[in-house]
């Protein structure tokens, strides 16, 4: 088991590129079973979760391949699996996002009921209501789905609530359903309009990602393409927030910052000065910041869930008391438990974290029970007197490549014990 050793309590400083975003990465490796040609995603590094894609992929029939420049290829061409693997689909709930692809390159798909970090109840059935929309006959049972689409066509559709996974899969579905189709309530997460350019460079026809309604023209077939995916917003906010936890200044390269501008906002009302350029931004924090009075996360535009357990680090060593509402799931707190260890001060409440800021955290042993809540160990260990141990660190692996070796880069004292 891999961990963490961290000897913490000093600044950081230099410069850091920030990866192309998982959230971005999953979806477009699964749109790439509908091309009829090659497809090549640029710098997208092999991180846990991507490799877990790749690797259902092959299992469909698809040719993949990962340069040492980053690059990933696909060549779905030959593909004909309809039936995901179900011991890499319960590792990884992005294969759910292939249920779409596959019933419009195949009309039908098999899939086991998708795993994935342990956050909370995130129900599948707004992915399914949405299909049946689309006139796709589902049958559940025995640990997973079937759906035939042989009668698959364009239709209107309201999402009772913006997911941003099932506006992903019904975009796809539809891209090769006939007719039109109409997503209402639709997400507006980045990463749904970095699909819509993605769908389009291969012959798409979508419009409205980015607006609670999205529309689809079907297309018989889409072509191969040549994409670089977004930068990952998650990983330039945590890199931020371990700025602000323990001090100095750090530059982030390859970035947008106004995908950030919730996280952005927040920071500046602590104190913590941040600098937005061209691609670019400046982190720059010196002592102790002020604690905000309050945060909920939101579906974006608001502030990203994904952001929420990091935040509540930086919260737990501000000066003040904050109050943290996470909206979108329910046992969104399992690191809290963790940073009492390291001399936090929270209460949590059902949904609720109470965190009265303390002068400083201290080293200790944590374990990491999911990504982000993994992440927001380590740079709380990172601004830590004294040295921490941060254990489960696969979880961490899953959404950050070589995570350490970008932290170090920027002063960071840690190192990797295990294999």
């Amino acid at each position: 088991m891999r961990k963490y050793l961290i000897d913490g309590g000093g600044p950081l400083s230099g410069a850091a590129t920030v990866a192309k975003a998982k959230n971005a990465v999953l979806p477009l490796l699964a749109a790439s079973v509908m091309a009829d040609g090659p497809v090549a995603l640029r710098k997208c590094p092999p991180i846990a979760d991507v490799v877990n894609m790749l690797g259902i992929l092959n299992g469909l029939g698809c040719r993949v391949s990962h340069s040492p420049d980053f690059d990933i290829r696909v060549d779905a061409s030959n593909a004909g699996g309809t039936e995901l693997p179900a011991d890499l689909a319960r590792e990884l709930r992005s294969s759910i996002f292939l249920l779409g692809p596959l019933l419009g390159r195949f009309k039908t798909a098999r899939a086991a009921y998708p795993g994935g970090c342990d956050i909370g109840f995130r129900p599948i059935d707004l992915h399914l209501k949405g299909l049946r929309d689309l006139n796709v006959k589902i049958t559940e049972g025995y640990g997973g789905i079937v759906c035939d689409g042989r009668e698959m066509r364009g239709a209107e559709t309201m999402l009772e609530v913006p997911s941003v996974g099932a506006t992903e899969n019904l975009m796809m579905a539809a891209a090769l359903a006939p007719g039109r189709t109409v997503i209402r309530n639709a997400a507006k997460e980045p990463e749904i309009a970095d699909l819509q350019r993605f769908l389009n460079a291969m012959g798409g026809r979508v419009a409205g990602a980015g607006s609670s309604t999205v529309k689809i023209e079907g297309v018989a077939k889409l072509n191969g393409a040549e994409f670089t995916p977004l930068p990952d917003r998650i990983e330039a906010g945590t890199l931020m927030l371990a700025c602000a936890l323990a001090g100095g200044r750090i530059v982030l390269n390859e970035v947008n910052c106004e995908h950030l501008f919730p996280l952005i906002a927040k920071l500046r009302e602590g104190g913590v000065g941040v600098v937005c350029g061209e691609g670019s931004l400046t982190v720059e924090a010196a002592g102790r910041p002020s604690a905000c009075v309050g945060m909920e996360t939101q579906p974006y535009p608001g502030f990203p869930t994904d952001l929420q357990a990091p935040f509540l680090s930086l919260q737990a060593a501000s000066d003040g008391v904050c109050v943290i509402r996470e909206n979108l799931f329910e046992t969104r707190f399992k690191h809290v438990p963790e940073l009492i260890k390291m001399g936090a001060d929270i209460t949590v409440r059902d949904r609720t974290a109470i965190v009265r800021g303390v002068k400083s955290l201290r080293g200790a042993q944590v374990a990491a029970r999911e990504l982000r809540g993994g992440a927001a160990l380590a740079i709380a260990a990172i601004a830590a007197k004294g040295t921490s141990v941060v254990e489960g660190v696969r979880h961490i692996e899953r959404g950050y490549y070589k995570f350490e070796e970008k932290l170090r880069a920027l002063g960071a004292k840690i190192d990797v014990l295990g294999n």
